[in-house]
């Protein structure tokens, strides 16, 4: 059986958090968490003694890793390494729950696609909307029961097309930062700082919030945001906001009570439930009563309401 508790995650992490381990094959630990906000300040700097894979499933909080503050939210991927320093804050009021994948550095060792990972300090970045599905899926199978044998291969699977997905986007990260500096490094710290404030705003809405209405929340005009968040993430507000109502529908879709696809369009901004059928369809291939299928579990997942 899966192990649970509250404290501190499985192994030292930097704030307290109800968690649940789903598996422990051959020199990997994946599990579940939700951070329990115990105050909005910055935590103490954690230094990493594993290879950590922190893949967002709701909430948003900031991150401080080697120095460089960010933001994390459901739809974010966080690659550290050993020796990394990692701090995080929760000025928004709420925890956020994520899954967590730490690897033994002898299995990375084996595999030639994680040799950019073992050399580089650590990496964030996004998942697109297949490799979430495939995320909450895998977790999904894993607390359905799985024997040792299956949990590794299957964890090994997903590591292969994690890792696949961070070097893509880390070639295109490479290449905005050649484009970056041709444009004034002011400007361009400025256009950031409103794109990451859209995000915090959006993530923490109830989806009901229109254009106006969060340009307003950030301090600018609907055309310079959606101009600016544009160029800054290489995507529309519009196609982010829907990146997060689908995850939190996928989050809601795992969950045992089985509310009905109309409660949650309205629930989560949609038109109606053939609008929310068409996004999820879209994003990630299903319709959400498959989906439903696929994500369910035997019982409510602890990490949830922490």
């Amino acid at each position: 059986m899966p192990a649970e508790g509250i404290g501190s995650d499985p192994r030292r992490h930097t704030t307290p958090a109800r968690w649940r381990v789903l598996g422990h094959p051959d020199g990997m630990l994946i599990y579940q968490a939700r951070c329990i906000v115990e105050n909005h300040g910055w935590t103490e700097t954690v230094t990493q003694d594993h290879h950590k894979i922190m893949l967002g499933r709701s909430g948003a909080y900031r991150r401080r890793l080697n120095g460089r503050v960010e933001l994390s939210d459901a739809t974010s991927v966080l690659l550290t390494r050993p020796g990394d320093d990692l701090a995080v804050a929760h000025p928004f009021g709420c925890g956020d729950s994520y899954t967590c994948l730490e690897i033994d550095p002898s299995v990375l060792a084996e595999r030639p696609d994680a040799q950019r990972w073992m050399d580089r300090s650590g990496w964030a970045g996004t998942s697109d909307a297949t490799l979430d599905l495939a995320h909450r899926l895998l977790v999904a199978e894993f607390r359905r029961g799985l024997d040792r044998f299956e949990m590794a291969e299957r964890l090994q699977r997903f590591l292969a097309r994690l890792l696949h997905h961070s070097d893509l986007a880390a070639d295109e990260v490479d290449a905005e930062v050649e484009r970056a500096v041709r444009r004034r490094p002011a400007t361009l710290a400025a256009h950031r700082r409103l794109a990451d404030r859209a995000r915090e705003v959006l993530a923490h809405s109830d989806f009901t919030l229109g254009l106006s209405e969060v340009a307003r929340e950030v301090g600018s005009s609907p055309h310079h945001l959606s101009r600016v968040f544009q160029r800054v993430t290489g995507g529309s507000l519009t196609a982010y906001r829907n990146r997060l109502r689908v995850r939190a529908v996928l989050d809601t879709l795992a969950e045992p009570d089985g509310r009905p696809l109309g409660a949650l369009a309205t629930e989560y901004g949609f038109a109606d439930q053939a609008h929310l059928t068409r996004v999820v369809s879209e994003q990630v291939g299903h319709p959400p009563a498959r989906l439903r299928r696929l994500l369910a579990t035997a019982g409510k997942d602890p990490t949830v309401n922490a």
